[in-house]
């Protein structure tokens, strides 16, 4: 089992700590967004970003285990 790079594991912590730890910041009803209440929006924004943020991390592991190098 080869061991995660840091730079992936924290990319992979991104979409976990936006959505769970910043709720103080945006459990509001008003601001609309997109005729959505803010927090709706804003969990229904991490969906494709958390996609994004699991694709950098697997695009930077895949770069080290293509380099055949262990960090």
């Amino acid at each position: 089992m080869k061991i995660p790079r840091t730079g992936a594991l924290l990319l992979a912590c991104v979409p976990f700590i936006a959505i769970c730890f910043s709720v103080p910041l945006w459990d509001r009803v008003y601001p609309l967004v997109l005729g959505l209440p803010f927090n709706l929006f804003w969990l229904i924004c991490w969906i494709p970003l958390t996609s994004l943020c699991l694709w950098g991390a697997y695009r930077l592991q895949d770069r080290r285990a293509a380099k055949g190098t262990s960090e």
